[in-house]
């Protein structure tokens, strides 16, 4: 606990003393609440028989909770329907990093994160970009299933380290989830093989790695920070290259504005249409990876004119 009270403060510069004023007054206020305990997160803490787990976003998550199965349990550092990239951790959810017996991560997509597991986590961590190599700086490689195949496996050599007792039970359940990855694969390669367009004209740049799997061309409107504005002139460049390529749909993302990508379609005499990069779910959603991936394949093959 005490460990991760100093991680706060060392990871404070001086210009960041007011920002996190409120920071360390909730960092007391949750000690005071939880007795100085041994936990102090947001939600109940794991159960000594289980393998506690903390994953920075839900497809992190949903990897540990399908590798792990009974044997973790698993908390998401992103709240259900907050865009996760920039997202500032609370006291408590720094305490939970310190004390987790495993934090899974993605490096440089969630830098509070990044300086938390740093400070806190050393070997307890599984940062999933040494699993998968990032093509240039885009994190989003949960959208190429064989890739998150990949982190499963990963995640199954991790846990087995930290639990060697239910070593074969991880190993069973990442070889079943590989299988389900590989079948989802094959339902996109095969959906998407005979289609009018091939070019997907999406708000946010974060297609990439599923449009290099399955040989389509994306074109961004912005890059890969969902935040970003895009200038007059590259809405109109995007709708001149949305034209030209006889674009029908304009994608927008779930947890963002669907602001811009109207301006685009209406600019470029188009519809827009969900394009889930699965970064999380919206509070109270019953989807998970597979139906939402599978609900991206079906928007991309009305999109694209696929038989």
């Amino acid at each position: 606990m005490t460990h991760a009270i100093l991680t706060i403060i060392l990871i404070m510069g001086e210009s960041d003393v007011m920002r996190h004023r409120v920071l360390v007054g909730g960092l007391a206020a949750a000690l005071a609440l939880s007795g100085l305990a041994a936990c102090g997160n947001d939600k109940e803490p794991a159960p000594a028989s289980k393998v506690d787990v903390v994953a920075g976003f839900y497809p992190l998550q949903f990897v540990a909770e399908r590798v792990g199965g009974p044997h973790v349990a698993v908390a998401n550092l992103a709240q259900p329907g907050a865009e996760p990239h920039d997202m500032e951790l609370k006291p408590s959810q720094i305490i939970h990093i310190a004390d987790a017996d495993l934090v899974i991560y993605l490096k440089h997509f969630q830098p509070e994160v990044d300086l938390a597991v740093a400070q806190n986590a050393g070997d307890k961590s599984l940062d999933v970009a040494t699993i998968t190599p990032l093509v240039g700086q885009d994190p989003h490689v949960w959208l190429d299933p064989t890739r998150l195949a990949a982190i499963g496996d990963a995640t199954a050599a991790k846990l087995a380290e930290t639990d060697p007792a239910n070593a074969a039970a991880y190993t069973e359940a990442a070889a079943a989830l590989r299988a389900d990855l590989l079948e989802l694969d094959q339902e996109f390669a095969s959906g998407l093989q005979t289609c009018d367009r091939r070019e997907i004209v999406t708000s946010h740049a974060a297609f990439g790695y599923l449009a290099r799997r399955y040989q389509l061309t994306q074109i961004g409107l912005t890059g890969l920070s969902p935040e970003e504005e895009p200038t007059p002139k590259r809405l109109t460049e995007v709708a001149a290259q949305a034209k030209a390529a006889g674009a029908t749909t304009i994608f927008f993302e779930s947890l963002v504005s669907p602001r811009v990508a109207q301006t685009l379609a209406d600019e470029a005499g188009a519809k827009t249409a969900v394009l889930d990069p699965i970064e999380g779910l919206a509070a109270g959603s019953t989807e998970d990876y597979f139906s939402v991936m599978r609900a991206n394949l079906k928007a991309l093959r009305e999109a694209l004119g696929c038989r």
